[in-house]
């Protein structure tokens, strides 16, 4: 039986380990024994715990329970619990996700010990550094020994940094092996779409109808902890709003809710507050948050898996960073790139309004990237 640990922390995290760990009950679970840990990253009950029970996801084995703080203090924290467990639990693989500091401190932890690391979402970059997930990504990437990418431009990111197609198994550290298998959302994205038609009730909840809404999301420090960029974006949504005579909602990240009033200027925060087109919102589940993608207008948004969930429920996204690790989505013309700027947000808008003849090509797989994904452990693993 090959053991496997998987390290989860932040929202995405925990919804992506749902289609992997659905894997390994349905088709491999004489095979593969998973231990999930959960670094306590983020730790709002609505964002972490909400998942596992409305996905079924096998609860945490472990909570390390890190909660906030700075990059370096709540990274040390992770490397230090989940040192300890690797050491105990002596796993043939550690599974990391994504891009957040609680990915960055298993390959930390687990390149020291000569874990094998998997590291699923790999390939991704933004070519900017001054991201912390820029750097957490590129680092988890080359210290592992499986690397699972979502898209075609991920696989070539990876060549263009010195990894090979050409090496054999068994995979290591120094040999690893790279796999272009489509992205584990997309299978959770077919699979729980029935489920949140039939479960939410977050339209009727807020007085919303299909395709009569916009949804926004802001999360990203360097959005919210810039009062300049953080106003830029409540001035679009504010502009847009009143122009479309449409709603505009917004699920609140905690953060975003804790420096909004600090960081807006006193006359765009009363704009905001009284304008009742916007609804602020408290962070939703993932079935309400299916529900608002799959029947809003036009999506909003800072965040990288919200940017794929608007692929995959074809509906345009203008993304409000200077540069996105999804460029597939921009070059199929389904997004716009637009800064924190006001006028560049509107000027999507209008763009996207006026579009009607967008294509969604499909770049994310087949909904099978987890099956793939536990073949390739399996497949490489000879003593167990």
């Amino acid at each position: 039986m090959i053991k496997v640990i998987t390290i989860i922390g932040a929202r995405p995290q925990i919804i992506k380990a749902a289609a992997v760990s659905r894997a390994v009950k349905n088709h491999f679970s004489d095979k593969i024994n998973e231990i999930i840990i959960h670094t306590g990253q983020h730790y709002d009950e609505n964002m972490s715990q909400i998942f596992f029970e409305e996905m079924n996801i096998p609860r945490p084995d472990i909570n390390l329970n890190v909660g906030s703080g700075s990059h370096g203090v709540q990274t040390a924290k992770m490397i230090t619990g989940i040192e300890e467990i690797l050491v105990n639990e002596k796993p043939h693989y550690l599974i990391l996700y994504g891009d957040t500091n609680s990915t960055l401190a298993g390959a930390v932890a687990a390149s020291k010990l000569h874990v094998p690391i998997v590291h699923i979402e790999a390939g991704l970059r933004s070519f900017n550094k001054k991201m912390p997930e820029e750097i957490n990504r590129i680092m988890c990437d080359h210290a592992s020994t499986l690397l699972f990418t979502p898209t075609q431009t991920g696989f070539s990111n990876l060549i263009k940094e010195g990894f090979s197609t050409h090496n054999k198994a068994p995979f290591t550290a120094d040999n690893p092996g790279i796999f272009h298998c489509g992205d584990v959302m997309y299978d959770n994205s077919l699979f729980f779409e029935k489920q949140a038609k039939e479960k939410s009730t977050i339209l009727k909840k807020l007085g919303l109808s299909e395709n009569n809404f916009f949804l926004a999301t802001v999360h990203r420090n360097d959005n919210t902890d810039q009062p300049h960029r953080l106003n830029a974006l409540f001035e679009a949504f504010d502009i847009i709003s009143r122009k479309s005579g449409k709603t505009v909602v917004l699920p609140l990240h905690p953060r975003t809710k804790k420096l909004l009033p600090i960081n807006l200027k006193p006359e765009v925060y009363t704009r905001i507050i009284s304008n009742h087109l916007i609804k602020l919102i408290p962070p939703v589940s993932f079935f309400d948050m299916i529900t608002l993608e799959s029947n809003c207008n036009m999506i909003f948004t800072d965040s990288g898996g919200v940017q794929k969930e608007a692929y995959f429920f074809k509906k345009p996204v203008v993304v409000m960073r200077s540069e996105t690790e999804w460029k597939e989505i921009i070059d199929a013309g389904c997004g716009i790139v637009s800064n924190a700027d006001t006028g560049n947000i509107v000027n999507a808008f209008n763009r996207f309004q006026n579009a009607d003849n967008l294509f969604y090509p499909p770049i994310f797989g087949d909904g099978h990237a987890s099956e793939f994904i536990l073949k390739q452990i399996v497949d490489n693993q000879t003593d167990f």
